[in-house]
């Protein structure tokens, strides 16, 4: 439990929180200041909880169920309309939305902070204040905070919400945002620099903070402007027209290094605007009553969030945290080779690779192991084209990366490479549909982020633009592009936006469509893969590079005594548990003096929630489970830690039992196939840590 203390000493942010996450301590009767990474206005704005809402935007839980959000002007959207859309299209990326998967009944809008369904429809008045972070750089980094108007100046707490995978600054409203408003906590938001920003080069067209498209006036204003002089922008276009640059991928700033000083920043911007709200003042003057000592704060969020919050937690040595809670984390550390990793009796094949390592390596075998013989199954197999993987297959034979003579045996030993490489049976249905909808479009954006590469490099022959007519990409749509804020995810392909293959055979195409130069073959672009995984392997200049950024990334696993949990689904095919949770559980519990964590891991759950109730993906809702449902616990038992002193149970393995029935069809969910985090698992469930060796249960 975290105890109220006096004010005598509140804690500030004149200083901003630096690198290091120092503040300053001022006495009481000091004037609270700006932090001084906040860059240029804060816009506030009041929602009434019935026409507009922090959660929902107004649609409610019906809403985020139903049909898009439609425009007045699609070719001219307002600022409200485009934060509906992104509001309405970030919640149902990241949560089942149908009700027999539990929308409605195990989790949602309508579902209270205690679990009990209710008929509301889960609008939640109050305010929110945007502003954007920068450490000089010109990164404008995008931060939210959301309060609740049952925000209790008495009790108060804030939740972070960094950003899922590249997504905008509401990239995290159905997990974290979610769970903190119906606590009535405030909701600190951040899209952590990698977030929904694009440039239409073409057009020298740029997003504003709150989504507006306009042509570039001043990058300190837009959501993102692709470095570079207006001459080299010409230039690069005279050659490769109609392009599009991504903040994540073309900033050139590696932002996942940052990710941890981002989310402490946020957290100082949520304290700064409460005590604008709530402070007491006085000639003048506003003086804080909301400090680090009275409120409780959990970082949180679910992917890249996740490990934004891991990564705040182990940066923040001036206590802006006092607990994590955390699922399916993107996090990378130096397992040392002293740690060993079991499941069962069983070493791993591998564990702690680097994420770029692990997704080069999906990228090269993915789209030949979906026709492996155990992969016959697969749901939306048909989104990796036979013909096209068989190529692949026969490109890979011809390099000498996969063995045998025949498609069977090309594919069998593909999958092989996989599990070699640290991904669990498990995944082996869902490798088919990662590639066709994640796999490539992560790859390359982390190779162009990690390399500090320019949009004006064509990493590997790899640009991003509209769909080509005869080797030229198009313009993207008007309405399209105008409403690009409220659609995108931050990563390519998306919205109408292509990864190109530059290099295809008779012209620039969408890449899973181009032609090889190397085999005058449809084979998903072995050059490109192969180009890519040399960024890892290889000794040239922009290798180098490559590694040096993935350097700047790695965790220690030391979370300085915050009470901690992680849940991860064993089915993870994204963000593989050989290579993230697992490892960084047994790092931590090796190299943190006080180690608080524990570990959930969740039989039959995997890292894409969204794709549990989509029509096109028939047999996800029949096999798995929403990991989402063990997010809510994780964040239920920190803040029991801290509220009331109530136990964190052990690491463990939960069971979980998949609906089955017909892929597509698959019927209601029920509490029985989500059995909770048990307080006292049995032995047989236990992850044991000791002397070196991590064991997690079969």
């Amino acid at each position: 439990m975290k105890a109220k203390i006096s004010l005598g000493l509140i804690a500030l942010a004149a200083a901003g929180c630096g690198g290091g996450g120092s503040t300053t301590e001022l006495p009481l009767g000091t004037p609270e200041s700006v932090p001084g990474f906040v860059k240029g206005a804060i816009t506030r704005t009041a929602y009434d909880g019935v026409s507009d809402d922090l959660l929902t935007a107004g649609l409610g839980k019906t809403g985020l169920a139903g049909a898009a959000p439609t425009f007045v002007d699609g070719a001219n959207p307002t600022a409200a309309e485009l934060r509906r859309s992104a509001i309405y299209n970030n919640y149902r990326a990241l949560i089942d939305i149908t009700a027999n998967g539990g929308y409605g009944t195990l989790y949602g809008p309508n579902v209270d902070a205690a679990g009990v369904v209710t008929t509301s429809e889960g609008r939640i008045a109050g305010e929110e204040h945007i502003a954007y972070a920068d450490d000089g750089s010109g990164s404008n980094v995008t931060m939210v905070v959301q309060i609740p108007s049952t925000f209790n100046v008495g009790q108060p707490c804030i939740i972070t919400a960094s950003s899922s995978g590249s997504r905008g600054v509401y990239g995290a409203i159905a997990t974290a945002g979610e769970w903190g408003l119906k606590r009535g906590c405030a909701v600190a938001y951040t899209d952590k620099g990698t977030g929904n920003g694009a440039h239409d080069l073409a057009a020298n067209a740029v997003y504003s903070q709150r989504g507006v498209r306009a042509t570039v006036a001043s990058p300190d204003q837009s959501n993102f402007t692709a470095p570079g002089t207006d001459a080299e922008r010409t230039g690069f276009l005279a050659t490769n027209p109609n392009r599009w640059a991504y903040k994540h991928a073309h900033s050139q700033r590696n932002p996942e290094s940052t990710w941890g000083r981002d989310t402490l920043q946020a957290i100082e911007f949520a304290f700064y605007v409460l005590n604008q709200k709530y402070g007491t003042p006085t000639n003048g003057n506003i003086y804080a009553t909301i400090t680090k000592g009275n409120t409780i704060v959990i970082a949180s969020s679910v992917s890249n969030g996740g490990g934004a919050a891991l990564a705040a937690a182990e940066l923040d040595d001036s206590g802006w945290i006092d607990g994590v809670a955390v699922a399916e984390p993107q996090v990378q550390m130096n397992l040392p080779t002293s740690i060993t990793i079991r499941r069962g009796t069983t070493p791993v094949a591998a564990a702690g690779k680097p994420l770029y390592d692990y997704f080069t390596i999906a990228d090269l075998y993915q789209p030949c192991a979906a026709y492996s013989a155990a992969a016959a199954s697969s749901p939306g197999l048909a989104f990796v084209p036979a013909a096209i993987a068989t190529n692949r297959c026969a490109a890979l034979a011809a390099k000498g990366l996969v063995t045998g003579a025949t498609l069977a045996e090309q594919s069998n030993d593909a999958l092989a490479k996989l599990f070699a490489a640290g991904w669990e049976p498990e995944s082996t249905l869902f490798h088919a549909t990662h590639y066709a909808l994640a796999t490539l479009s992560v790859t390359l954006t982390y190779a162009n982020a990690y390399s500090r590469a320019s949009y004006r490099d064509n990493l590997c022959g790899y640009s991003f633009g509209g769909t080509p007519a005869a080797g030229t990409p198009a313009p993207l749509a008007a309405n399209a592009a105008a409403q690009l804020f409220g659609t995108g995810n931050g990563v390519p392909p998306t919205s109408g936006i292509n990864i190109l293959n530059n290099n295809s055979v008779g012209g620039v195409a969408v890449d899973a469509a181009s032609v090889s130069p190397s085999t005058g073959a449809a084979d998903f672009n072995i050059d490109g893969a192969t180009c890519l995984r040399d960024l890892f392997t290889g000794t040239g200049t922009q290798a180098i590079a490559t590694r040096a950024g993935i350097d700047a990334t790695k965790r220690t696993g030391i979370l300085r005594g915050k009470p901690a949990v992680i849940v991860h689904g064993r089915s993870d095919t994204l963000i593989p548990v050989n290579h993230s949770s697992r490892p960084y559980y047994a790092m931590h519990r090796a190299n943190d003096a006080e180690p608080r964590l524990a570990y959930y891991e969740v039989t039959n759950a995997q890292h894409f929630d969204g794709f549990l109730g989509n029509a096109l993906l028939a047999g996800y809702d029949t096999r798995l489970v929403p990991l989402h449902r063990y997010f809510n616990q994780a964040m239920d038992i920190v803040w029991n830690n801290l509220k009331n002193g109530t136990a964190i149970p052990p690491s463990q393995v939960v069971r979980t039992t998949p609906r089955g029935g017909t892929p597509g069809a698959a019927p209601a969910i029920t509490a029985a196939n989500v059995p909770p985090i048990a307080t006292a698992p049995p032995l047989a469930d236990q992850i044991i840590y000791l002397s070196g060796t991590l064991t997690v249960p079969d």
